[in-house]
């Protein structure tokens, strides 16, 4: 009896000894992604790649358009063929125009996606280096916590780790 007193005191002690040494720190993402340089570029290079597209967009529906109204004017005087051929050419044509709109989507889509894995994979890396550095446990996304009453705020330490990789990455390019 004795033997299993002690082992349960033991292992209380134990639990209570490895709690005690469970470090949690917590970051405010978006203030992280804020900060970034290349996260700025990123969304202006997006933009700008997006309005682009938008206005190819645009001028595409101006040259359906402006070949419906000339079908529509002159379309008394066309011959049944004509006519027909005149239909499936601006059928192609709008075809054509939402079958670039669709790619111009599906590329936009991608390239955000390639640039917030890159950008998300330096965030995870800086917050790495602090967690290694501080010796924490965990460190906690602070919008992604129902209630959080402790750990220790690392913004400003990941801050400075993601400034220096930005740094690296100006050196390297």
């Amino acid at each position: 009896m004795k033997k299993i007193l002690f082992a349960l005191a033991l292992t209380v002690c134990a639990i209570t000894t490895s709690q005690a040494q469970t470090k949690i720190g917590h970051v405010k993402s978006q203030t992280l992604l804020d900060t970034m340089p290349s996260r700025k570029a990123a969304i202006k290079e997006i933009k700008e790649i997006e309005a682009a597209g938008l206005k190819e967009l645009r001028d595409m529906d101006s040259a359906v358009q402006i070949a419906y109204k000339n079908y529509m004017d002159k379309r008394a005087t066309y011959s049944q063929t004509v006519d027909q051929y005149e239909q499936q050419r601006i059928q192609r044509m709008q075809q054509a125009l939402e079958d670039r709109q669709q790619q111009i989507d599906q590329q936009l889509q991608v390239m955000t996606q390639e640039m917030n894995n890159v950008i998300l994979d330096r965030v995870k890396r800086a917050v790495n280096i602090v967690a290694t550095t501080k010796k924490f446990n965990y460190i906690i996304d602070e919008s992604t916590t129902l209630y959080s009453a402790g750990g220790i705020d690392v913004t400003n330490e990941v801050i400075v780790e993601l400034l220096k990789l930005e740094d690296e990455l100006k050196k390297t390019k």
